[in-house]
């Protein structure tokens, strides 16, 4: 939401053409992503004609200070979504910065992997307010991402799988 949206639009504007269809898994409350992911799509549209991309809508999976314990059943119910979304898309790639919503998405997308049905990569970069520690989707996701990207290096030096490359967004 907000600004994970700003981020997350401001990474795919630096991406070519060949990244389509790009396909936006926001959660169902959100009320600000669809508005700035079509303006950011319409702007495209100007550069790349050929572009497509879809907007698909989850339950969120976890609110800003929920607890932990009633956080676990609303994820699983996000899950519930987000495996048959992620089914039919099998995302070759999963670009994904930080909010709740992106842990449900990733986790279907390992169990595709698992299945011997899609592989897909999973590349998680961690929003730029995380300047001393990770965000929770970071914690989680630091173990099951293809690559985990940090921008500032104290994060660095305490997640050594991650990769910094300085501030990209």
């Amino acid at each position: 939401t907000g600004g994970h949206t700003t981020e997350i639009l401001r990474l795919l504007s630096c991406l070519s053409e060949s990244y389509s269809p790009r396909h936006y898994v926001f959660a169902d409350s959100d009320k600000m992503s669809e508005a700035k992911i079509r303006s950011f799509e319409q702007e495209r549209a100007e550069t790349f004609p050929n572009s497509q991309f879809t907007l698909d809508r989850i339950p969120r999976s976890r609110e800003v200070r929920q607890s932990w314990t009633s956080s676990v059943v609303t994820t699983l119910y996000s899950m519930l979504y987000s495996l048959p979304l992620t089914y039919k898309l099998k995302p070759d790639l999963i670009l994904c910065n930080g909010p709740g919503t992106c842990v449900p998405v990733c986790i279907s997308a390992l169990l595709l992997g698992l299945l011997g049905i899609k592989r897909t990569i999973i590349v998680y970069v961690e929003s730029i307010c995380r300047v001393e520690t990770l965000s929770l989707s970071g914690k989680i996701l630091y173990y099951f991402s293809d690559y985990f990207i940090v921008q500032w290096p104290d994060l660095k030096e305490k997640y050594p799988k991650s990769v910094f490359l300085g501030r990209i967004v």
